[in-house]
């Protein structure tokens, strides 16, 4: 190389090392910026929550005192654990059900051991409902429709008989 092109490429190296130095002290500005307002709504957030915990506590020893009113103490105490305790379970089935495709696969899913609330409880002296095929049994059991027959005959081999594989 001549020296005016030596010149010009160690121009052009001054000039990017200065534009990368530049960029990065603006990235990190700017990333400290989205830190702080990220760590501020982050205690807010936490403070919300604390603040929630203890108003729930105010809320259930208020409920436990009015029980109290007509129970012994420690029924009282014992019925609001038992409702606490519910709300807890409801609230962790409800994360369940809407944490969706992103849950952990190693996580088992609830698998339902009684009929949903809202389904009518069967009568015993009542007739089981007819399934979608009509079928039942002379006790009234109910029986599942056959499977729907193809629209035609196997095909048959040319001497008459039923194709191989196929039982006549």
């Amino acid at each position: 190389m001549t020296g005016p092109e030596k010149t010009l490429t160690g121009l052009d190296k001054g000039l990017t090392d200065e534009l990368v130095r530049t960029i990065r002290a603006e990235l990190r500005e700017e990333l400290r910026e989205q830190t702080r307002k990220q760590r501020r709504k982050a205690t807010l957030y936490a403070a919300s929550g604390a603040a929630a915990l203890y108003a729930g506590a105010a809320v259930a020893l208020g409920l436990g005192l009015v029980i109290d009113l007509g129970l012994p103490a420690w029924a009282a105490a014992l019925i609001m654990g038992a409702a606490l305790g519910g709300a807890a379970v409801l609230l962790r089935n409800a994360a369940r059900q809407g944490s969706g495709p992103g849950r952990n696969a190693a996580t088992p899913t609830a698998t339902p051991t009684a009929p949903p609330a809202t389904a009518p409880l069967p009568n015993p002296g009542a007739p089981a409902p007819t399934p979608p095929g009509g079928l039942t049994t002379p006790d009234g059991a109910a029986v599942p429709a056959p499977p729907p027959m193809p629209p035609t005959a196997p095909p048959a081999t040319p001497d008459g008989e039923a194709s191989p594989g196929r039982e006549a």
